[in-house]
């Protein structure tokens, strides 16, 4: 007799009068990401095989893998769901693992009744797992003790679980900068009281030394609306936005400060006043903006751009815009930085221009055009990040399922990303603009305290970087 189903919503057990030898019962279960973050949470077992993708590869399994006992937890999950089932006590098992188990791996966990001991109600149970290409995973043989009496329940409703490994990413942020010491920053007509709250949470923290450019009314209104105290805080006294955004830039041009910060003034006005030849600003480098963001859905911080700068990037302006994005890579870390370049599909087709941009931006890096990280494109973005997706699409790639950088086609896709990402994602987010000689933090009226202290914090990364590598 073979089980491989159950009722909706009810969960029942089978006597051992009612087993004979030969019964079976089976689940199916699909491996991801999140299984793997979860029962190293539940088990503590943080073995970087399993949790890091960079340290993985370079193993014998070239990539994660699961928990061997992830599978073991599941031969369980059969013995006291379906066969036995409830009443069920587990009194020995053995394993042996036989391959390894990678995220979109799908098994087939099966129970078979090998053996019935009559005088102590104890059932012998040949225990196997085998993926979707029927391989042998892992075997072994589970001894029970079986119930003698019925059992029949409403299965339980168990909670959604979320693991929320951006939690702590702004504390572990400003705990690597600190040490680096403060920048001092033009600020940008703080004359709002979160523009300038903003500012000061950051000069608190020890990540800026601001210098607040704006008209001094308007400023010290501001101040005192938000409650701060601007005693030793340098002011230069302007008489309205624009001129705050050219001597901002002016500051910047002469060394004075070292970043700039967005204020309650209009992103055209600031990035005008930084483009103007006479500031002094300007790189090679065509300028854009990107997102560095974690959501509990990915392992791992990953760079969104282009969002807030270049609407309609041409081929030409997204290599400058990869470029820009592996110069933050490499700054909060990143030694290769893993870029993927999106568009709707993962193929290259002629009425799709951000396929054959993706393509184009590809071979520039096989040229030395574009150095520092690994590139392919075009990936849909479902195979960027999730290696089950791209498995199933037979992708084989370096970059598929753990993109670090994700370039999107314009700005309007780039933008909708990452605000579903904050907003329906929970992701935590930093938001800088690179191309130009400084670091320039923009800022939203929408973005919360911590958004504002984490840029602030990269801003501080990548002035520290670029006193001895200038952009």
């Amino acid at each position: 007799m073979n089980d491989t189903t159950a009722d909706l919503g009810l969960i029942r057990n089978r006597t051992f009068d009612e087993i004979a030898v030969g019964d079976s019962a089976s689940i199916q279960r699909t491996l991801t990401a999140q299984d793997i973050q979860l029962f190293a949470v539940l088990s503590g077992d943080v073995n970087p095989q399993h949790l890091d993708a960079e340290f993985a590869a370079s193993t014998r399994f070239h990539g994660v893998i699961a928990h061997g006992m992830w599978g073991g937890a599941l031969i369980s999950a059969v013995l006291g769901t379906r066969l036995p089932g409830p009443g069920t006590v587990y009194l020995g098992q053995t394993l042996k693992f036989l391959r390894p188990v990678r995220v979109g791996d799908t098994l087939t966990i099966t129970a078979t009744v090998a053996a019935r001991d009559e005088a102590r109600k104890r059932l012998t149970l040949a225990c196997a797992c085998t993926n979707q290409a029927g391989e042998a995973v892992i075997e072994g043989e589970a001894s029970v003790l079986a119930p003698t009496e019925k059992i029949e329940r409403a299965a339980a409703t168990l909670p959604e679980v979320r693991i929320n490994a951006a939690g702590d990413g702004l504390p572990r942020l400003l705990a690597h900068v600190k040490p680096l010491g403060a920048i001092r920053v033009a600020v940008v007509h703080p004359c709002d009281a979160l523009s300038l709250g903003g500012a000061m949470d950051a000069c608190r923290a020890g990540l800026i030394e601001p210098v607040l450019v704006g008209p001094r009314a308007k400023v010290e209104a501001a101040a005192l609306a938000a409650g701060v105290d601007l005693a030793g805080i340098a002011i230069e006294d302007v008489p309205h936005s624009h001129a705050a955004a050219a001597r901002a830039a002016e500051l910047a041009g002469q060394g004075a400060v070292e970043a700039l910060m967005k204020g309650s003034l209009h992103t055209d006005e600031l990035m005008s006043a930084v483009l103007d030849a006479r500031a002094g600003l300007r790189t090679k480098r065509r300028l854009s903006h990107c997102f560095l963001m974690q959501t509990p859905a990915y392992p791992r911080p990953f760079i969104l751009t282009d969002a807030a700068i270049n609407i309609a990037p041409t081929l030409e302006d997204k290599a400058d815009i990869i470029r820009n994005a592996i110069d933050l890579a490499h700054a909060i870390g990143v030694a290769e930085p893993r870029v993927a370049i999106l568009a709707a599909v993962e193929t290259v087709n002629p009425r799709m221009a951000a396929t054959l941009d993706a393509a184009a931006l590809c071979k520039m890096a096989d040229r030395g055009q574009i150095a520092g990280g690994v590139l392919d494109g075009p990936l849909a973005f479902d195979n960027a990040v999730s290696a089950a997706a791209a498995r199933v699409k037979g992708i084989a790639s370096p970059v598929a399922g753990q993109a670090d950088v994700l370039v999107v086609p314009d700005l309007e896709s780039g933008n909708m990303l990452a605000k579903q990402l904050e907003y329906m994602g929970d992701a935590a987010t930093a938001g800088i603009v690179l191309g130009a000689k400084v670091p320039i933090v923009l800022t939203s009226r929408a973005d919360a305290r911590d958004t504002r202290m984490a840029s602030c914090a990269i801003a501080v990364l990548l002035a520290h970087r670029w006193r001895t590598t200038p952009p």
